[in-house]
C-alpha cells in the first residue's frame, strides 16, 4: 500500500472521534480530509520519503554547488592566538571577551607570549554575583503578585551561564583576573547543568523564603542578614564545584614554548589585571547591535540584563550593517579583536567550519521556501543571538567591500579551521548580532547617537537573550 494511502486510511479511521472533540478552530476531520487532499495534488516520492526518514537532513540539503573547497586566504588578518575550548558550558561571552583582553596585551607586549586567563575563577563570581542579583530582586519586588512578569523573570533564571562583554567588564574591573594555571578547570565549570540546577532548586526556595519575609514586614536589617547567610550556601557550593577562588599568587609570563618572559612576580587578581588590562573598560568601548526591527541610531538599554546588581546593564546602539562592518575593519587593520556574537546554528557547515547562506538547500528537499528576512526571523524567535566568538579576521575586495570573516572560535582546536569559522559576507549581515568596538574606532555620529538616553526594552525580548 502507498505511503498516502496508509495515511488516509489512518485519518478516516478516526474520524468519528475527532468529530466529537473538535471544537472551533481545532484539527477536525474534514480539515483532515484536505490536508490529505493536498498531499495527492503533490505527491512526495517514494525514494526522497525515504532517504529523508532513514538520514540527517543536513546530509540530504547540503549544497553540492556550495560543497567545494573555499578560500582561506584573508588581507586583514590579527595574530593567531592559541584556541580555547569551553566545552559543555554556556561561557562564550566569557572566552570571547577574554580573547580580546589577552590579544590586546600580547599586542603590546609581543605576539610570542602565550596568555590565558581562568574563565574558572571569573565564573565563581560571576555565579556568586547572579545569584545576589537574583535574591536582591526577589526583595527588591517582595510585595508584587508571584505571578507579576517581573517576579517569574528572577524565578525563572537564577543563575543561567550566557552573558555579554558587559558582563566581561563589570566583573573583571571588580574581581580583577588570574592565570588559568592558577585556577584551572574543574568538572562543574566545563560541565555547568548539574550545579547550576541544583543552585538554582536552593534559590528558589530561598526565594520563597524571603518573599514570605517582606510579606511579614520584616526589616532591611534582617532581610540582609538573610541574604548572606544564603549567599554563604551558594558560595559553599560554587567552591566545591569549581574551586576556592585565589586571593594571591606568583606567576611569570611565558612563551609558546614555556620560556619564561622576566622574572616571576606575586599579583593579587586586582594587581594582574592592572598588569593585564589597564585601567577601566567600562566607557571604553561601545556595543553595537543590528536589529532591522527598530530605528537605527538610537540606543537601547535592557532591564536586568546584568551580572552584578550593581553592575550595567547591556546597552547598545542599533545600527546598520554597513556601519557594523566599517567599525569592525577599522579594528582588524589595526591589529584589533572584537568581541562578536551571531545565531551561529544558521546554515553552518560544521565539518568544515564554513558558514554561508547557500550551504543547505532547504526549501527544495521539503518543497517549500524559507522566506522571512531578519527582522521577521527575530520578531518571531526564529533567530537570535546565540554564540559569542572573537572577529580576528576580513577579506577586502579592490573597492574595500569585505567578501568574508574569520572568527577564533571556543569549541577546541580541532573544531572547523583549526579551532576558527569562516563565513561569507552575506552569512555575516543575515546572522551576525552584536560587536563590541574600542571607541577609537567609532564616528562622531555614532559616538553622539551612544550618549542618547536610551529607551528600555525588556529582557524577554527574542534578541535579548544572553550569548551562550
Amino acid at each position: 500500500m502507498k505511503r498516502n494511502l496508509i495515511f488516509a486510511a489512518c485519518v478516516f479511521c478516526g474520524v468519528a472521534v475527532m468529530e466529537a472533540q473538535t471544537k472551533g478552530g481545532g484539527l477536525s476531520a474534514d480539515m483532515l480530509k484536505d490536508i490529505v487532499k493536498e498531499q495527492k495534488q503533490a505527491p512526495v516520492s517514494e525514494a526522497l520519503a525515504n532517504a529523508v526518514a532513514a538520514n540527517a537532513i543536513d546530509d540530504l540539503a547540503k549544497s553540492r554547488q556550495n560543497a567545494a573547497d573555499f578560500d582561506t586566504y584573508f588581507s586583514v588578518e590579527t595574530p593567531r592566538q592559541s584556541i580555547t575550548n569551553q566545552k559543555q558550558s554556556g561561557r562564550c561571552w566569557m572566552f570571547s571577551g577574554f580573547n580580546v583582553l589577552r590579544s590586546n596585551y600580547t599586542r603590546q607586549h609581543g605576539d610570542s607570549i602565550q596568555l590565558e586567563f581562568s574563565q574558572a575563577y571569573l565564573f565563581f563570581y560571576d555565579q556568586l554575583e547572579k545569584a545576589n542579583l537574583m535574591l536582591q530582586g526577589i526583595v527588591d519586588t517582595g510585595t508584587k503578585p508571584i505571578d507579576d512578569q517581573r517576579v517569574q523573570f528572577f524565578f525563572h533564571y537564577p543563575l543561567n551561564d550566557g552573558g555579554t562583554f558587559c558582563g566581561v567588564a563589570d566583573l573583571t574591573e571588580k574581581y580583577g583576573l588570574v592565570p588559568k594555571e592558577v585556577m584551572p578547570e574543574s568538572f562543574s565549570s566545563d560541565n555547568t547543568s548539574k550545579a547550576r540546577q541544583l543552585i538554582n532548586s536552593k534559590l528558589r526556595e530561598y526565594g520563597l523564603q524571603l518573599r514570605d519575609m517582606v510579606a511579614k514586614g520584616k526589616s532591611q536589617t534582617s532581610l540582609n542578614k538573610a541574604k548572606v547567610r544564603m549567599l554563604a550556601q551558594v558560595y559553599r557550593m560554587l567552591e566545591m564545584t569549581i574551586g576556592t577562588p585565589p586571593q594571591k599568587f606568583t606567576y611569570a609570563f611565558k612563551t609558546a614554548k614555556g620560556r619564561a618572559v622576566g622574572a616571576a612576580k606575586t599579583f593579587t587578581p586586582q594587581s594582574f589585571y592592572k598588569e593585564v588590562v589597564g585601567g577601566q573598560l567600562n566607557g571604553t568601548f561601545i556595543m553595537a547591535m543590528n536589529d532591522p526591527r527598530r530605528p537605527y541610531y538610537k540606543t537601547y538599554e535592557v532591564e536586568y540584563d546584568r551580572h552584578t546588581y550593581d553592575g550595567h546593564n547591556w546597552r547598545y546602539v542599533n545600527l546598520p550593517m554597513d556601519d557594523i562592518e566599517q567599525m569592525a575593519i577599522a579594528s582588524l587593520k589595526d591589529g584589533r579583536k572584537l568581541y562578536s556574537s551571531y545565531d551561529v546554528g544558521k546554515q553552518l557547515d560544521r565539518k568544515r567550519g564554513y558558514a554561508d547562506t547557500e550551504n543547505f538547500d532547504y526549501g527544495s528537499l521539503f518543497g517549500t521556501t524559507f522566506g522571512m528576512d531578519k527582522a521577521q526571523r527575530i520578531s518571531t524567535f526564529d533567530s537570535g543571538s546565540t554564540h559569542a566568538m572573537t572577529l580576528c579576521a576580513v577579506d577586502l575586495d579592490a573597492n574595500g567591500k569585505a567578501t568574508k570573516w574569520k572568527v577564533e572560535n571556543s569549541w577546541g582546536a580541532d573544531w572547523g579551521q583549526k579551532g576558527c569559522l569562516i563565513m561569507t559576507d552575506r552569512w555575516f549581515r543575515e546572522y551576525m548580532f552584536r560587536l563590541v568596538v574600542d571607541k577609537k574606532y567609532v564616528s562622531e555620529k555614532i559616538l553622539k547617537a551612544a550618549e542618547q538616553e536610551p529607551t528600555m526594552v525588556m529582557p524577554e525580548d527574542p534578541l535579548f537573550l544572553p550569548d551562550e
